[in-house]
């Protein structure tokens, strides 16, 4: 019955992406299907807006379609089977966009779809802004680590459930290997960062891992390096990107002039051996002393400054997102649950999607007569109050402009509360990046007992959930808003809500109709008629 419910999702959104002769690549992430097209302009974004289980789109480097944790995972699979089967079938002209309805449609004020619309707009701006050097390579950061998130999720609620039994000294025969289980991941995960880091930039990913594998092997204890042993997993992350890297780079050298005769022997051989030596008497070293400065770094900033560092990293996290710099922090997080089995920066930054929760709450109430936008929210919750965020940040709050700001606000009141916690010596982390909301409860780890974690995070989230709310409510909507806004046509409403224009349209309002008073107003029509109209 599910895969039914996923290859029937699947097939929903197929054609209105354009259809297999369209799609180039597909790939997903946590939460979004992440597609390639051929023709942008033959994608149908409201239709695939209005699909059963399709949360929002975003349009970035790549048309992502969001479906929320563990929906994508399996509807993925369907979509690339789809699209296989509709080639390998004699292929259908590819449908094209629905026409727009004959007639001026009815006026109304402004409504859900529109402001989908208007976050459209703003993540088109802002994608053509954000395509610089730096956010590109932060993207390809990215594409390094997050193939990783399913397994750190895996193996962080493993380990969360064995140090509940340890603690209460349940299942010792079973400890032990749910203990490995949690443990071999982590214990290997460099080689899994060289490998992806090595496909990401170009080169032959196996030997990506095969250096970035020396980081991990035990006997590189024997090597003594500035007068110091090296110890394994010293550098962890850090020093296996920075080895594939290098690997890349060499392999390229060798491609170009080792003769082809040889390749196959040389190339390989040249390869581990240079850019593993360079590993081995510099990278580890130094790759070591940047992630030992992290972990020191991170603890003191929360030890010291915890509820101005918290209400900062909460109240900016989501403008982050936006701007596409929170893919630098995913490294971070890595390195910091490698070297302290945690990462305390997570639940703070969580607390981001907390204020969107109570913004979009506050939103609801204010606006009773938006039938649109209420429905929108209605659908957009669960996720939210899940940690998906994107549709609430893209369907409501980014668009409405204020609600967006408010929203911030809540999280920063969310981190604040935890960062305090953190200055009291009461550290909350997440033993894996990806979730949060209620989606971090199973993984939440630190250096006091599971139900204090759970009561300062939670608290956190509550924090959160009502200063985002009476931000919204009081200081999210002005005069004009709330008149523009607190109509919609799918409520019935007249006209007499709508006193002037509305603030995305720039032409002037028409007369009421004759005959019709206090009914719907007629359109502008695009056209200009004989007599101008009047400047507004």
């Amino acid at each position: 019955m599910a895969e039914n419910k996923n290859r029937a999702l699947a097939a929903a959104i197929l054609p209105l992406v354009g259809g297999a002769a369209n799609v180039t690549t597909v790939v997903h992430c946590m939460t979004r299907l992440r597609l390639g097209l051929a023709d942008r302009s033959l994608v149908q974004d409201e239709a695939l807006k209005a699909v059963p289980g399709v949360m929002g789109v975003v349009e970035d480097d790549t048309y992502q379609i969001v479906l929320g944790p563990g929906t994508v995972a399996r509807v993925t699979p369907e979509f690339e089977a789809l699209v296989e089967e509709e080639r390998a079938a004699a292929p259908a002209p590819a449908p094209q966009p629905v026409p727009a309805t004959a007639g001026a449609p009815e006026p109304h004020p402004v409504t859900a779809e529109e402001l989908a619309a208007r976050g459209a707009e703003i993540k088109a701006e802002r994608k053509a802004r954000n395509a610089t050097p730096l956010k590109l390579f932060l993207r390809r950061i990215a594409n390094i680590f997050v193939p990783l998130i399913p397994a750190l999720i895996g193996c962080g609620i493993i380990a969360g459930v064995n140090g509940l039994l340890v603690n209460l000294g349940w299942a010792p025969g079973v400890t032990p290997a749910l203990g490995a289980l949690a443990s071999g991941f982590m214990a290997l995960i460099a080689v899994f960062v060289g490998y992806n880091t090595a496909k990401e930039f170009g080169g032959t990913p196996i030997l990506g891992g095969a250096v970035a594998s020396i980081i991990v092997f035990p006997g590189i204890g024997d090597v003594e390096v500035f007068g110091s042993q090296l110890s394994p997993g010293q550098g962890g992350v850090l020093g296996a990107l920075g080895a594939a890297v290098l690997a890349v780079h060499v392999e390229r050298w060798c491609r170009r002039w080792v003769p082809e005769a040889v390749d196959v022997l040389v190339t390989p051989t040249v390869t581990v051996l240079v850019s593993g030596l360079v590993t081995v008497f510099g990278l580890m070293f130094v790759a070591g002393q940047i992630a030992s400065g992290i972990g020191t770094g991170a603890d003191w900033l929360l030890e010291n400054t915890g509820a101005f560092a918290g209400f900062v990293l909460g109240g900016l996290f989501l403008p982050l997102v936006m701007l596409g710099l929170h893919q630098a922090l995913i490294p971070i997080h890595t390195t910091l649950i490698e070297s302290q089995g945690y990462t305390a920066l997570l639940p703070i930054l969580a607390m981001a999607g907390a204020g969107q929760v109570g913004c979009a709450v506050a939103v609801y109430l204010r606006l009773r007569r938006n039938a649109s936008l209420r429905r929108t929210i209605r659908s957009a919750m669960p996720a939210g109050i899940l940690g998906v965020g994107e549709p609430l940040i893209y369907g409501v709050s980014l668009p409405l402009g204020r609600p967006f700001i408010t929203a911030c606000v809540g999280g920063a009141a969310g981190g604040a509360f935890i960062g305090a916690f953190s200055m009291l010596g009461d550290t909350v982390g997440s033993t894996a990046i990806g979730p949060s909301g209620w989606a971090l409860f199973p993984l939440l780890a630190g250096n006091q007992s599971l139900g204090l974690l759970i009561a300062v995070y939670g608290g956190g989230l509550l924090t959160g959930y009502l200063v985002g709310f009476l931000a919204t409510y009081f200081f999210g909507f002005s005069k004009q808003m709330l008149t523009d806004l607190n109509a919609d046509v799918d409520a019935g409403e007249s006209g007499e809500a709508r006193t002037e224009a509305e603030p995305t349209d720039g032409a002037p309002e028409a007369p009421d109709a004759p005959g019709t008073p206090g009914g719907p107003r007629p359109e502008t029509p695009p056209a200009p008629a004989p007599a101008p109209a009047p400047s507004s």
